[in-house]
């Protein structure tokens, strides 16, 4: 199996085999002041070889910080695929999942959105968590 896209957003919606983003791409969280309650989109698209159709497959998200521990609990998805009427044989078929989350960052730092299939880690993606100044106050 692999992965195809593991995308992270402000929202994501998985509908009708499409998927709808919102705020789509980023990899910087800015925040005023931690730890932080952020609203989190992860959208994540997966290619079923043929061979690994009609199986039950376990899939998990997970979110660690930078010493890999976790700051949230695992995300966790049981995925099947057939093979529809008229597909050409050994094609591969796409599963999408849409995840929306809130998601208590505890500091700033760089974080890591990882996903496995049965155990095994197929991708990563990275964001900072930014501690940015309040916007001044207008003088007047």
């Amino acid at each position: 199996m692999e992965v195809e896209f593991l995308i992270l957003a402000d929202g994501a919606q998985a509908v009708a085999g499409k998927l709808y983003l919102l705020g789509g791409g980023w990899d910087q969280y800015r925040a005023h002041s931690f730890p932080v309650q952020a609203p989190l989109g992860i959208a994540l698209g997966l290619a079923v070889p043929w061979q690994e159709t009609n199986q039950k497959h376990n899939v998990e998200l997970s979110i660690i910080n930078e010493d890999g521990d976790s700051i949230a609990p695992p995300m966790n998805a049981q995925v099947e695929v057939g093979r529809p009427p008229g597909i050409k044989p050994g094609s591969p078929q796409r599963v999408i999942i849409a995840v929306n989350a809130i998601l208590p960052i505890p500091k700033a730092g760089r974080y890591e959105v990882v996903a496995k299939v049965e155990g095994q880690v197929l991708r990563r993606v990275h964001f900072d968590a930014l501690q940015v100044s309040p916007p001044a106050a207008p003088q007047g």
